[in-house]
């Protein structure tokens, strides 16, 4: 990865009654323009977001979504739909002064580039997609229940927060907690919720990410946002991502899917592909979920360089 960097520019924009987004560039001012999008829902930024790109070559933007980060207020899921943050996205584009840029995203991030490139394709000079979750009912009832057939204790220690007689929902049990008005009965569910997701991330024990899963400050955004979109499906229609991938073949992308990412299993990737085969599909054998993990991480650097080098070819003439 490329060496820490902090921000030439950062900002607060309101984007309606309730939210104010925090904003950051990152890079070049004059480099070719890359939108970064973070997971979660909920999980907002951290400075090892910046060092996917060579900071010569990119302007690199970046943003907490509604709920998330530094954003207020966090774990806000009121005015929170995807159609909402396809918006903030335009939003911000037009504030900076972009025409057009490359759009990063991972986990949630890869749902809401999708989205949000289906939307305005005109906007995207292509894709760098990671961990690829398309927000269908089958991926979800994987995270709320499959996950713990390769985390099982993790996955024990999830249901437990739970009474038995609600175990047969768990979505809308965690819910009901997760949006009640009582601090602590909320508190305690997005920290057994967001613990139990970092338990899950990373191909080898990382405590160290277990514990920050578990504080407040990412705890609120990743609980109840999560359970907030799950409940809606992401807001989409049924397989939206995947059906409307025409609006965006035409345009260059490099997707990074980990062999043993149990959060988003590499089905998902797989069917994207199977729509999309004009998408370099990279598949690293040795990683889960998380970005940070070393060949995920060596994965997203090339994809960027290649498109700093490539960033005008079309799909098509992309090595596999």
């Amino acid at each position: 990865m490329y060496p820490p960097i902090e921000p030439y520019r950062t900002g607060q924009l309101a984007v309606d009654e309730l939210h104010t987004l925090y904003w950051e560039e990152c890079g070049n001012p004059n480099g070719a323009p890359v939108l970064f999008l973070h997971g979660g829902p909920g999980s907002g930024l951290s400075p090892l977001h910046r060092q996917f790109f060579d900071p010569t070559h990119y302007r690199i933007v970046l943003f907490d979504q509604r709920g998330s980060g530094q954003s207020t207020p966090l774990g806000e899921y009121r005015n929170n739909t995807t159609q909402l943050l396809i918006e903030d996205i335009e939003l911000i584009r037009q504030m900076l002064g972009v025409e057009q840029w490359l759009v990063f995203g991972g986990s949630w991030g890869s749902t809401l580039a999708l989205a949000y490139g289906q939307a305005h394709p005109q906007r995207c000079l292509g894709f760098v997609l990671r961990g690829i979750f398309l927000c269908t009912p089958a991926e979800i009832d994987w995270f709320m229940h499959g996950m713990g057939q390769f985390f099982p204790k993790e996955h024990a220690q999830f249901v437990a927060h739970i009474p038995p007689d609600e175990h047969r929902d768990l979505l809308q049990a965690y819910s009901k907690r997760l949006f009640s008005d009582d601090a602590a009965v909320c508190g305690a569910a997005a920290r057994s919720w967001s613990r139990y997701e970092g338990s899950c991330l990373h191909l080898l024990p990382h405590p160290q990410e277990v514990e920050a899963f578990g504080s407040d400050a990412v705890a609120l955004g990743v609980g109840r946002l999560e359970a907030h979109y799950f409940c809606h499906e992401g807001f989409f229609s049924e397989d939206q991502l995947v059906r409307n991938v025409d609006r965006i073949r035409h345009l260059p992308a490099i997707i990074v899917q980990g062999r043993y990412d149990v959060i988003c299993p590499p089905t998902s990737a797989w069917r994207l592909h199977r729509a999309w085969p004009e998408a370099v599909l990279t598949v690293v054998e040795d990683a889960g979920h998380a970005a940070s993990e070393p060949g995920i991480a060596r994965a997203l650097v090339e994809a960027t360089d290649q498109f700093k080098v490539n960033g005008n070819f079309r799909s098509g003439d992309w090595p596999d």
